[in-house]
């Protein structure tokens, strides 16, 4: 019997592989496992997804949501509105926000790598997966630098952001310019690029990051405030803090596409700025979400409607909502504060001119 779930839980777990190879490659899935958790995907993407989103364009009256490649681009965007700030609430908390960005660059270097074998080698290897190899490399070598070299985190990640820049310049340069065509799209991202595939793997990524986020949220949590009690607690902090720059390389890939390396860093942290006014850390993690929820659904629109990058306007729109938060808790706290004043002023004059009190009753002394 035809199980449209059961072939969308295939759907996410195939892309896994499917997402990351390049067109034309040629893979043997096991007894058509591959073939039908693609099929699966495309069932998703059309039949339910797709047709709510063509529902949604007919009752709005927005063309551009009946678009597939715009319903595709939505899809994305809002996967990477939820693994960045689940990712990145705990990195800003660990004064770590650059890491994003050094990652970003080392993930260009692993996308130069790929097209370069793939010039000079006659290879077919997707850029993703390099891009994928060498950031998790890269981050792993960033912990190594601060464990093992007393190297401070600001600039183990200088080292590591340099030195994965210059790797892909190098590697650009060695062919000629070659391969710079084909990386101009990871550079900046766009729209177009998100295929079926991409799709695919960022459900396959967000279902990951957030599974991972939720069986590991306490120790993470532990080790992110207090590494001295978490050590106490017995805690491997090594490995935790290993899981947490890998999961940040899953999302940097993940979000290369239509993002682009400049600016894919900018969703791990602006959102979370945005959210951190929250009372908790589970609150700032959802407000972070919802910021960057926000952020992604404007600046895609915006890129669609006057034909800006998809990258740049998420961002823009990503520090517009920041600001738009920032005004509101400083007039909420300037209020608060008109409230307080207003209370200590009645309080002093009170206090001052004391309402006189009535005489005891017993009656006046002449009498």
């Amino acid at each position: 019997m035809f199980d449209p779930a059961q072939h969308f839980v295939l759907a996410v777990v195939g892309t896994l592989v499917a997402g990351i190879h390049a067109p034309g490659v040629a893979i043997e899935p096991p007894v058509g496992f591959l073939s039908g958790a693609t099929n699966a995907l495309d069932w998703f993407l059309t039949a339910v997804y797709g047709a709510a989103m063509n529902w949604l364009s007919d009752l709005l009256g927005v063309r551009m949501l009946g678009y597939p490649y715009m319903q595709r681009a939505y899809l994305a965007a809002v996967c990477i509105a939820i693994i960045g700030p689940l990712v990145g609430t705990f990195l800003v908390h660990r004064e770590m926000s650059m890491i994003g960005d050094t990652l970003a660059h080392t993930a260009f270097a692993g996308v130069a790598v790929g097209l370069f074998l793939n010039t000079t080698l006659s290879l077919a290897l997707p850029p993703l997966l390099t891009a994928l190899v060498v950031a998790v490399v890269a981050a792993l070598l960033v912990e190594v630098l601060v464990e093992y070299a007393d190297a401070y985190t600001d600039m183990s990640l200088a080292i590591v952001l340099t030195g994965g820049f210059a790797l892909g310049s190098v590697l650009i340069s060695a062919t000629g310019g070659d391969i710079a065509v084909g990386i101009d799209a990871y550079l900046f991202g766009t729209l177009a690029t998100v295929s079926t595939a991409s799709v695919g793997l960022l459900l396959a990524m967000t279902g990951l990051v957030t599974g991972v986020v939720a069986l590991a949220y306490r120790p993470l949590l532990y080790v992110t405030f207090d590494e001295t009690a978490a050590r106490a607690a017995r805690i491997d902090v090594p490995l935790f803090n290993r899981l947490l720059v890998v999961l940040t390389a899953f999302v940097v890939v993940s979000a290369i596409q239509i993002m682009g390396v400049i600016l894919v860093a900018a969703m791990l942290v602006v959102p979370v700025a945005t959210a951190t006014g929250a009372r908790s850390f589970k609150r700032s993690l959802v407000f972070g979400v919802l910021a960057a929820e926000i952020s992604v659904i404007a600046g895609v629109t915006l890129s669609y409607v006057y034909g800006l990058a998809a990258g740049g306007s998420v961002v823009l729109a990503a520090i517009a909502v920041y600001a738009l938060a920032l005004i509101g808790r400083r007039v909420r706290s300037s209020s608060k504060r008109g409230i307080f004043a207003r209370r200590d002023e009645l309080w002093a004059k009170l206090s001052t001119n004391p309402v006189a009190s009535p005489e005891p009753d017993g009656g006046r002394e002449d009498e």
